[in-house]
């Protein structure tokens, strides 16, 4: 039975024989796994792959997708070949992690067993000692009625440290061994609790097991601002009794005692009229003894555990202290983690709501999508360029995403907390691109009517993105190059000198050194933006990409629409796959809305997808002269090879980035096969 998508469920990770982290399912959001660092849930195991699976949800369900690993999926020892509906108790194998699917977290440990929660405190409301004042302080102390007697004090039980005799030889103690064996299990028990009322249930199952008393209960001191136990109430967690009475509240001696000294205490005959004591109706003496033990954590009292026994024939001892005592400063530890591990979970999120967010208020919905090569070579060289402040220029097609390659840039770098602002070179006329740059003054052309600060001065101390720079006309050109070189500038029909502190990202479509050579685009200042550079390659290129893009735009217009889409059809996948997408990732994008709009069924098929006959821009046949694709008759394919290469080079005046992108090679092999041929400047074709 697969889980309702309005209960919560979980992937719970265990790397070999640790439990490691717990992750919740949103519904809406994908869950990646694999090696690479960008995934949800990274495997460090080389038996995984990069981007190994992702678990999504579809028709209510969380379903799990094998993406194509080389080691493949396991679920219950059965290797995945298709999309796997996830149902509660399911165990994912990836390597040597395993994820359990679970809607219960206590149902994630096999070895686990049922635990009584309760759902508020049981028991007395909590112990007010006196208001305003300390346990402890010794002015509430409150002295014994008469016939009360303290027959034994230890600050340490023996049980956990080893016994020796006088020899200093190891040495038996009265039920050591027994009681040592059941404070192990115990240990593990309270190590599963999720909270601390099933950790207060555990740890009273284990001391009734182990000790002569009949009623008890586990009482915490209450949380401050800070997360830490030193409020000065006691909060009673869980109570037992095993007798027809219900649990007596502790006595305030007691407790005052025990909180003060620090130390487990066995006591006869304990009456406290104030607090009921341990009578009956008829007045009669309940309690025949009574243990009380510190919970105790780095020099801290956490609460105390109060046990008693009723029956005259079978009363407490000194081996039931000392067990006590070593349950309590388990418990202890227990608690701090727990409290610990409370807070984590608080900061987490909080740290994941601030970052959701800031991504909302900076407008990134969409973040770099891909797994292959090309995409992963793209994000080293971000990181590479982004602590710089040299200018980038950014090239590739038209809707390969080179916008979002700039906000990476400006977002990994140390002016993320400065603006962001992108401007399109080609959207404007020349007048309104110099307005749009530098900013005009009141009345300095028709239509001015009031002052207009430009995008140079709203990107001070931030990042300013000019998509298509070859657009721009030469007088634009020139004025642009002066502030790239630092110069002030003025706005249009003002005087004044403006000084901004701002880096700037160019990217193109265009062929600037082709540009150049013309005298279309300023020498000085293709040298001034070809500082750092780095090429987005088109979709076609990195094939790959298309199935995660795929995936990732459905999920997205499926939020957005409410639909409940299942997938691509193999046809459709195959359709994508061979198509040469000319408008690249945002040609994908559109593809897939539409298709999720007017698709009829919970599948997109291959008839569902518009794509183009269009023919693509930058194909290795593109703009290069005839020599480069003709082949001579009889010629040796190295040959060819050789003259392909060669004039692929000339045309793009030897800049070997874009010649290996036209080519399609990694530029170490370009470098590999110039030497191989012994290519140069002045070689010849023939």
């Amino acid at each position: 039975m697969t889980a309702p998508s309005d209960i919560a469920s979980y992937l719970v990770i265990r790397e070999g024989a640790k439990w490691t982290d717990v992750f919740r399912l949103v519904s809406g959001e994908s869950i990646t796994v694999g090696r690479a660092p960008t995934n949800t849930i990274v495997v460090k195991d080389e038996r995984c792959s990069r981007h190994h699976a992702e678990v999504f949800q579809a028709a209510g369900d969380w379903v799990l997708r094998d993406l194509d690993s080389r080691n493949g999926t396991m679920v219950d020892d059965k290797r995945l070949t298709e999309d796997h509906r996830l149902s509660p108790g399911d165990i994912v194998l990836i390597g040597n992690t395993h994820l359990a699917f679970v809607d219960d977290l206590t149902k994630a440990f096999p070895d686990s067993q049922s635990v009584l929660r309760a759902s508020q405190p049981v028991g007395p409301e909590p112990l007010d000692l006196a208001p305003g004042t300390s346990p402890d302080d010794e002015s509430v102390l409150v002295e014994p009625a008469e016939g009360s007697q303290i027959t034994h004090r230890r600050e340490q039980s023996r049980y956990l440290e080893p016994t020796r005799d006088e020899d200093g030889e190891a040495a038996a103690a009265p039920k050591v061994g027994r009681a040592a064996a059941k404070l192990c299990r115990l240990a593990f028990e309270l190590a599963k609790a999720t909270d601390v009322v099933s950790l207060a249930e555990a740890a009273l199952d284990g001391l009734f097991e182990a000790c002569h008393v009949d009623a008890g209960a586990v009482m915490l001191r209450g949380l401050d601002s800070g997360g830490g136990r030193t409020l000065e109430t006691l909060e009673t967690e869980a109570t037992r009794s095993l007798t027809a009475h219900r649990y007596q509240a502790i006595s305030r001696f007691l407790a005052s005692t025990v909180l003060r000294d620090g130390q487990g205490v066995l006591a006869r005959n304990v009456m406290d009229d104030s607090q009921l004591g341990a009578r009956d109706s008829s007045g009669d003496i309940l309690a025949t003894s009574v243990l009380c033990a510190p919970m105790r954590h780095e020099g801290k009292i956490l609460g105390l555990i109060h046990l008693y026994s009723t029956d005259p024939n079978n009363p407490t001892d000194p081996d039931d202290l000392e067990f006590t005592i070593a349950v309590a400063d388990t418990v202890a530890v227990a608690v701090a983690n727990l409290d610990r591990r409370e807070q984590l979970a608080e900061n987490l999120d909080v740290v994941r709501g601030e970052n959701l967010q800031l991504r909302e208020r900076l407008g990134v919905q969409s973040e770099i999508v891909g797994g292959s090569e090309a995409m992963d070579r793209v994000a080293q060289e971000v990181s590479r360029a982004a602590p710089s402040r040299a200018t980038v220029l950014i090239r590739g097609e038209s809707g390969v995403g080179k916008e979002l390659v700039a906000r990476a840039v400006h977002f990994s770098s140390p002016r993320n907390k400065g603006p962001f602002v992108c401007l399109n070179c080609a959207a404007l006329s020349e007048a309104l691109l110099e307005s749009e740059l530098f900013g005009h003054e009141k009345g300095a052309f028709t239509g001015a009517t009031e002052r207009k600060i430009g995008k140079f001065e709203s990107a001070s101390d931030g990042t300013l993105m000019l998509d298509e720079i070859g657009e721009m006309s030469p007088s634009i050109q020139a004025k642009f190059l002066r502030v790239l070189e630092g110069h002030p500038f003025e706005r249009v029909g003002g005087s004044e000198a403006i000084k901004v502190d701002v880096r700037v990202i160019a990217a193109t479509n265009r062929d600037l050194e082709r540009e150049v050579a013309e005298g279309e685009f300023r020498r000085d200042l293709y040298f001034r933006l070809h500082v750092l550079e780095i090429i987005v390659p088109p979709l076609r290129k990195r094939p790959e990409d298309v199935p995660i893009l795929a995936r990732h735009f459905l999920e997205r217009f499926n939020a957005e629409t409410g639909r409940k889409l299942r997938g691509f059809s193999d046809r459709a996948m195959e359709a994508m796959l061979t198509y040469r997408w000319p408008g690249n990732v945002r040609e994908m994008k559109n593809v897939i809305e539409r298709a999720v709009v007017l698709t009829r069924g919970d599948m997109i098929e291959a008839d569902d997808l518009v794509l183009s006959t269009l023919k693509t821009a930058g194909d290795t046949e593109a703009g290069l002269p005839p020599m480069a694709v003709g082949v001579n008759e009889g010629a040796p394919l190295s040959e060819v090879e050789r003259r392909h290469i060669l004039a692929t080079l000339k045309a793009n005046n030897w800049n070997k980035s874009r010649t290996a992108s036209i080519l399609g090679i990694e530029r170490s092999t370009l470098d590999r096969k110039i030497r191989r041929y012994e290519l140069t400047a002045e070689s010849k074709a023939s």
